[in-house]
């Protein structure tokens, strides 16, 4: 049955989201130790800087600096106290970012 279009017989409700990305899958722990070191580097430079660096490679550098101070169990960066693994992931976000944006404007 109906009522103003919803249906009231129906215990679960409709939500047509399948094929849509699902947020949720995503660890919020880890997304916090990432957003830490994004802000860290804003108070640094300046928020969204990370766009302007050049060569992007610069990044892929970075990450590996980080994850091979991890490897060799160092777990933090000791100039900012915070995961190597959080530094690692944002430089991998950013060049993330820049493919995604290249196969825009290709």
């Amino acid at each position: 049955m109906r009522k103003d279009n919803i249906r009231t017989d129906d215990p679960i409700g409709v939500k047509y989201d399948a094929g849509k990305v699902r947020p949720s899958l995503v660890p919020t722990d880890s997304l916090i130790e990432i957003a830490k070191v994004l802000e860290l580097g804003a108070k640094k430079y300046s928020p969204d800087n990370w766009k302007l660096v050049t060569p992007h490679s610069r990044y892929t550098d970075a990450a590996l600096r980080h994850i091979y101070a991890y490897l060799m169990g160092e777990k933090n960066d000791p100039e900012t106290g915070l995961s190597h693994l959080a530094h690692a992931s944002a430089c991998l976000m950013f060049l993330i970012h820049f493919e995604l944006q290249e196969s825009k404007n290709v």
